[in-house]
């Protein structure tokens, strides 16, 4: 037990608790010691990352009050780190931007401040600001990567000579370039190489990218397991079988719609329809279910043999509380990560009565939508189209088996078959969702909200079908995930 009147020594436990993973004690060591000593405002800031690092974020934001008040140095780091909280988990934008200008207002020059500025814009799809503000930062730092990154991915690339992409090229050669700055810059050129149509050279810049991404991974991280994932598909579909208990439905005056796919499938573009509905909300990616099954629910899915209905109930009742505190005004409430594929059995246990919109598209498309773009680490598979081929496989298995458990409750969504004919699918789609027809679907491009995706500029545009085929373009560097695909019983449009 530490020296209650040493503040160091109670200093050193809350670390130590915090560094084991005991974040609740750790918590309750700071609490201890900022009620003694409350002029320490470094010890706020601490407390405050540990808050947000538990999920506890209105305690992180007063504790970060606390730590400005008492005059932390660097407060525009403080303001940095509300306007995240406020963004990223609170879905509360204004306060976001309130947070951001304050940072500015005490260092016009703060870098990462305009950052998640120019971001906030790109949110909201205010193309001009974001652009701006990147030129900015350019202005202040020129060798900011991820503001050369993003500035390019808004501009219209003229040819393989524009001056744009030849200053990636010079930013990717640099010696003093970092693995994690390559992988950046390498999919931004990409981007650029495949939007004017020098698809060699665009498949190239990609394969490069998704190398650097390999090696700026940490130890243990971008490893992909197939033998791992095959064993957890396997597991998923013993344990969830046939007349399982359930919760019992609860009254909701908010009801969630999740809507879940491969990445890249066209989730976002579901939930800007349905968001356009005046019944529905976009939730966006809500963590509450992996995190669950991350924390409680861990080892999934094995804990699911013996929850028992109550526990399934009050964890219900937690996720529906989550929903309301976010979206108070929500009557349906969107929640679509798209890797909650995963969890619908467990979905299907806590909401016996849930509709699941599954978003589906050409698997060739897919797979090579997602090797084009600069996901996390956490999704391994993602960088080597050999893998992405392997999971897609073991994606399609556990589809199968949910649809055989549930499939009533499943609406496979097709994006190539909504960019075609809009109308048809997205009244089937609002019919399934139990929503009269809303013009608005149509139109959802001309909405104000915030997409926080790598999709924010193409749910922004009318419906188009340039990316149905777009696998075309890359055939000649494709064959062995067409043959992959084709050897697992997967029909694509590449096997007519």
């Amino acid at each position: 037990m530490p020296d209650s009147s040493d503040p160091q020594a109670l200093l050193r436990s809350a670390v130590a608790l915090e560094k084991a993973g005991r974040l609740a004690e750790a918590e309750a060591a700071y609490l201890r010691l900022l009620a003694r000593w409350p002029d320490l405002p470094d010890t706020w800031y601490n407390l405050a990352l540990l808050q947000r690092r538990a999920g506890r974020y209105d305690a992180a934001l007063a504790s970060y009050q606390q730590a400005l008040d008492r005059g932390v140095s660097e407060p525009e780091e403080v303001h940095l780190n509300r306007g995240v909280i406020y963004s990223d988990y609170l879905r509360q934008d204004e306060a976001a931007e309130r947070e951001l200008q304050a940072a500015l207002a005490l260092k016009p020059s703060y870098v990462p401040a305009l950052l998640n500025l120019a971001n906030l814009r790109e949110d909201f799809g205010r193309h001009s600001e974001a652009g701006a503000l990147y030129e900015r930062i350019l202005a202040l730092e020129p060798r900011c990567h991820t503001a050369l990154a993003r500035y390019t991915g808004l501009q219209k690339i003229a040819g393989p000579h524009d001056p744009l992409v030849a200053r990636l090229r010079a930013a990717i050669a640099d010696a003093r370039t970092t693995a994690t700055d390559r992988a950046e810059l390498g999919f931004a050129l990409g981007k650029a190489l495949d939007a004017c149509g020098a698809w060699d050279a665009a498949f190239a810049a990609y394969t490069a990218a998704n190398r650097d991404s390999r090696e700026s991974a940490a130890p243990g991280a971008g490893v992909y397991d197939p033998r791992a994932n095959e064993r957890f598909v396997d597991e998923l579909i013993a344990t969830f079988q046939p007349g399982q208990p359930a919760a019992a439905p609860l009254p909701q005056s908010t009801r969630p719609l999740f809507i879940c796919g491969m990445f890249r499938s066209g989730s976002t573009l579901a939930e800007q329809i349905l968001a356009a509905h005046s019944r529905v909300a976009a939730g966006g990616e809500l963590a509450f279910l992996p995190s669950l099954v991350r924390s409680e629910l861990a080892p999934f899915p094995a804990t699911m043999r013996h929850v028992s209905p109550a526990q399934l109930q009050q964890l219900a009742a937690r996720y529906l509380d989550k929903l309301g505190q976010l979206f108070p005004h929500g009557e349906r409430v969107t929640d679509k990560r798209p890797d909650n594929f995963l969890y619908i059995g467990l979905i299907k246990r806590l909401f016996p009565d849930a509709r699941i919109v599954h978003t589906v598209r050409e698997p060739l498309d897919n797979c090579l939508s997602i090797y084009f773009l600069h996901l996390d680490h956490g999704m391994s598979y993602a960088l080597d189209l050999e893998h992405i081929a392997h999971y897609y496989v073991q994606y399609r298995r556990l589809m199968a088996h949910w649809k055989t458990l549930y499939g009533t409750d499943i609406f496979d969504l097709d994006y190539d078959a909504l960019v075609r004919e809009p109308r048809p699918a997205i009244e089937r789609l609002t019919q399934f969702c139990g929503l009269e027809w809303e013009e608005a679907c149509l139109s959802f491009q001309q909405a104000a909200r915030a997409v926080k995706t790598a999709s924010v500029w193409q749910v922004r545009e009318r419906l188009y079908q340039r990316s149905s085929g777009r696998w075309r373009n890359y055939a000649a560097h494709i064959a062995p995930l067409q043959t992959y695909l084709r050897e697992a019983g997967i029909e694509t449009s590449g096997s007519n």
